[in-house]
């Protein structure tokens, strides 16, 4: 079963958000669904199915869900995930549209790291804001829902594709209207987390 072209931009635009904001529990999910048959991965993206695959991504998953609730340590392990979140969105952008044109598969790569990018940016934004709060239930809270939101549009695209694109455009389009605040956010993250650093290399 193949998926039309514009009905794949769709699921990678959903799937490339989710990506952005819990990359391990994007992959997990759609290896998955598509080793149930719930959904028809592209011909280059059948590795995903994979049991190995799955498991790899469920562990580190689970490693996230830990790491990403700690305090300022999740400063960090965002920060780091930049070289990660992003790319792995591009590289599934592009393994799905290895059917397309050089052209549109260079557009879909561009735009799923995009997209990748302004999820991951304002998730790290909003958990710079937040982690100051002396109680750390809202950020596990937060913690807790990104997780969820990751999940849930990764599977309501494989179902609803349009309207899941449309819920992940909306999102994006929040964080670039907010993009001064982002920016400033994150600065403020980069700040502490040196803080942070030196304090603890200090302290040797």
């Amino acid at each position: 079963m193949r998926i039309a072209s514009n009905e794949l931009f769709a699921v990678l635009t959903a799937i490339s958000f989710a990506a952005g904001l819990n990359v391990y529990a994007t992959v997990a999910t759609i290896g998955l669904l598509a080793h149930t048959g719930m959904f028809p991965l592209p011909p280059d993206l059948q590795l995903l199915t994979n049991w190995y695959v799955i498991g790899c991504c469920v562990v580190l998953f689970l490693v996230e869900l830990f790491a990403d609730k700690i305090p300022v340590f999740d400063l960090l392990w965002n920060a780091l995930h930049t070289f990660v979140r992003v790319p792995v969105a591009a590289l599934l952008a592009y393994r799905a549209t290895a059917q397309l044109s050089p052209g549109w598969q260079l557009t879909a790569t561009l735009l799923g790291g995009a997209i990748a990018l302004a999820a991951h940016s304002g998730k790290t934004a909003v958990r710079a804001a937040v982690t100051p709060s002396p109680e750390p239930i809202s950020n596990v809270a937060l913690s807790v829902g990104e997780d969820a939101l990751a999940v849930f549009l990764t599977w309501f695209a494989t179902r609803h594709p349009y309207w899941a694109a449309g819920v992940s455009a909306a999102l994006v389009l929040a964080v670039v209207v907010l993009m001064g605040w982002v920016v400033r956010a994150l600065a403020g993250m980069l700040r502490r987390a040196r803080r942070e650093v030196s304090l603890i290399f200090g302290g040797v």
